[in-house]
């Protein structure tokens, strides 16, 4: 699977900063709103030391990590729904996005504007949150007045679809996060086919130095049932702690694949099964899965080779209920 995050923020608080030590790439970063005209759009390897060992230990012909796609929206701004700023045309580019970060800036000093005039995170992360509703809200209330229409014919799977998208339409209009309604409503096909930005995990990355995060602000972001990272981007050369912490948050894990060919690290979801696991190396691995042959790649490492590691009776052989687990390392024999 792809692990895509959207980044969010106001204009200027750090957003395309991050995305240039994130990608290494060079992007427009201007000491004035709306300087991102175009959404960017980067990829970036996770870091994982036990990929380096394993492709040591192979002497792989290639090297291929796990990926994160980064988006970088333009700054949105307080009424960007009602045509404010550039950033609310682009919402739409983070539609299918896996998690949302939030950049807010808790740094002072007058020499970068400020779009509020003022440092106040909490202040920013109520305007971008209640963007996020307004866009999503625009979008159900749409979809809400079509179903209320198909419902008429007594289809009782569009009377389900038309409560269900009801309840997200209240609760937006209430200025509520669609993650904060019941997990049967979020997983509605009506509601999931929506792709809601408010029902995506949030990440907040605070840019200031560390301490400058307050009591209030961590409530806030305690509520919303999000986690946060801080660290000065001026001052820092990687943020491995984002993608480490999205892993975190999205409940990802990463296993590898290793030879002479290459060495290769695939993400998947905890608890994913065996053959499900297969597939995603290759689509017809889960169709003709027979079974796994799998090892920690701690095991692995010190025995020095598959071969030998093998010969040790150290590789177990699992079936279809096996739930791969974080670091495991796998060979799959299929039909």
């Amino acid at each position: 699977m792809k692990l895509s995050i959207g980044i969010v923020g106001l204009p200027n608080v750090g957003k395309s900063t991050l995305f240039r030590i994130l990608t290494k790439q060079e992007v427009n970063v201007a000491n004035y709103p709306f300087a991102t005209i175009d959404p960017n759009v980067g990829i970036v390897s996770v870091p994982d030391e036990r990929l380096e060992k394993l492709n040591v230990m192979s002497k792989s012909a290639k090297k291929i990590p796990a990926v994160v796609e980064f988006y970088d929206i333009a700054g949105l701004v307080r009424g960007a729904h009602e045509g404010q700023g550039l950033g609310n045309q682009f919402l739409g580019h983070i539609s299918e996005v896996n998690a949302v970060c939030h950049v807010l800036r808790c740094f002072g000093g007058e020499e970068i504007i400020h779009v509020e005039n003022s440092v106040d995170p909490l202040r920013d992360l109520e305007i971008i949150n209640l963007e996020l509703v307004f866009k999503d809200l625009e979008k159900a209330e749409r979809r809400l007045e079509k179903l209320r229409s198909e419902a008429r014919s007594g289809d009782k799977k569009k009377k389900e679809d038309e409560r269900s998208v009801e309840a997200v339409v209240e609760a937006l209009q209430a200025g509520k996060l669609a993650n904060s309604l019941a997990a049967d409503i979020l997983y509605n096909q009506a509601v999931k086919e929506l792709q809601l930005l408010t029902a995506k995990p949030q990440i907040f990355l605070l840019n200031g130095l560390q301490g400058c995060e307050n009591e209030d602000l961590l409530a806030r972001i305690k509520e919303l049932g999000s986690e946060y990272v801080c660290f000065d981007l001026n001052n820092v050369d990687n943020v491995d702690s984002l993608v480490s912490k999205a892993y975190e948050v999205l409940g990802l894990i990463s296993f590898f694949t290793t030879g002479e060919d290459e060495t290769r690290a695939w993400t998947i979801e905890k608890e994913t099964k065996a053959p499900q696991a297969a597939g995603i190396i290759h689509s017809d691995f889960e169709d003709k899965f027979i079974r796994a042959e799998v090892i920690s790649w701690q095991k692995l490492l010190e025995a020095g080779s598959w071969a030998k590691a093998k010969q040790n009776g150290w590789l177990r052989l699992e079936g279809k209920d096996y739930a791969v687990q974080d670091g495991d390392v796998l060979e799959i024999r299929h039909g």
